[in-house]
């Protein structure tokens, strides 16, 4: 079994699977800092610094916020890389991996009502 997730490096070993990030975000504005503390006191922040300083706050769609010791900058940039390098791998292939992921998620839809 193969999982065609694409995981993101954050830094020191750490990794987030690229489809499940929502934002990259600076730490320093005071809203940042609510948030943080918010994820802190409901059990959803994961701190991935290492003990460093923070430079970047990773929100995911499952609503967990990831501290990052990386520039959120350097992080958005290997993103785009991976995105970019995704897109060109399904246009060898002859697809688009939204088109695809969108045809499973009908056949599904179409299954369970049969």
């Amino acid at each position: 079994m193969s999982c065609k997730c694409r995981l993101l490096n954050i830094g020191f070993g750490n990794s987030v699977v690229a489809e499940r990030i929502i934002a990259i975000v600076n730490p320093n504005s005071a809203p940042m800092k609510r948030l943080r503390e918010e994820a802190r006191e409901s059990k959803r922040l994961i701190d991935a610094t290492q003990g460093r300083r923070t430079r970047s706050i990773i929100i995911t769609d499952s609503n967990h916020v990831i501290l990052s010791a990386i520039q959120a900058e350097t992080i958005s940039q290997r993103l785009a890389t991976d995105l970019i390098k995704a897109y060109s791998e399904a246009e060898e292939k002859g697809g688009c991996p939204e088109a695809e992921a969108d045809e499973k998620s009908s056949r599904k839809r179409k299954e369970k009502a049969a």
